[in-house]
């Protein structure tokens, strides 16, 4: 007598099966692909194809503006995928009941919220490698002297900027009203970046202040590394205390319906 041992297939993890299906939801969004892994290079680009912007300048060191707008362009890609894209669909997850329904299933609304984070992050990332290989070919910008260096500071960014959006969430009740405030804190934070003006050329009083936002933080520290040194202990303690805050802030404020 035999005996047939039959084997039930795995199924996938909640989480694995939740994130293939917001990737394929966020590939289907050509906006939010161009504003995150697009608009960043080509603005860079355009400001590169400036003959002033690719010569060297005593005043910032005996570098160009274009070297100082390759970490710019970096922080507006996370700018664009934390406060600009990822709120208003989280937003409008919860305003539509889908985060609600989801409560009933086995897949917890927790998953959804960390698919998005993965995705938006990991879009972030790669526009990060994007402007680096096109400013390095296309301008002859150096890579990061302290690659390890510029790694962490890339991370605290990431980590940073996805708190802060997702703290926008907690606090909006619409998507609307998320997309209305994503977009106040985009322009302050592209400001504070160095989006118009670098935060190495800004006067003296208003750079001070300006490192203590996240950003102003995360461009000097990536500036340092790129420059070969380790980045200041001060501006990363700053995106640490930043992200701790914020993240404590949208654990606490978050409601799932």
């Amino acid at each position: 007598m035999t005996t047939t041992l039959t084997t039930t297939p795995s199924r996938p993890a909640p989480l694995a099966a939740v994130l293939r299906t917001e990737t394929r939801l966020f590939l289907r969004e050509p906006g939010s692909l161009f504003w995150i892994l697009v608009f960043p290079t080509v603005l860079m680009t355009i400001l590169g194809l400036i003959p002033a912007f690719r010569e060297a300048d005593d005043a910032l060191g005996g570098r160009s503006v274009i070297d100082l707008y390759v970490p710019v362009a970096v922080l507006l890609a996370m700018i664009m995928a934390g406060l600009q894209a990822m709120p208003p669909v989280l937003t409008g997850y919860r305003e539509r009941g889908i985060l609600r329904r989801m409560s009933a299933t086995p897949v917890r609304p927790s998953a959804l919220l960390t698919a998005q984070i993965v995705l938006h992050g990991a879009a972030s990332l790669g526009s990060a490698v994007l402007v680096m290989a096109v400013g390095r070919i296309a301008f002859g910008v150096r890579l990061p002297g302290q690659p390890f260096g510029y790694l962490l500071a890339l991370l605290l960014a990431v980590a940073c900027v996805l708190a802060l959006g997702a703290t926008i969430c907690a606090l909006s009740r619409t998507s609307k009203v998320a997309t209305a405030v994503g977009s106040v804190a985009y322009l302050l934070m592209m400001f504070t970046a160095g989006v118009w003006v670098p935060v190495q050329a800004m006067p003296d009083l208003l750079r001070r202040i300006v490192e203590f936002t996240p950003f102003g933080a995360a461009s000097q520290a990536m500036d340092q590394a790129a420059t070969g040194d380790w980045p200041g202990w001060v501006h990363l303690a700053v995106m640490v205390v930043w992200t701790v805050v914020l993240g404590r802030a949208a654990t606490r404020l978050f409601r799932w319906e």
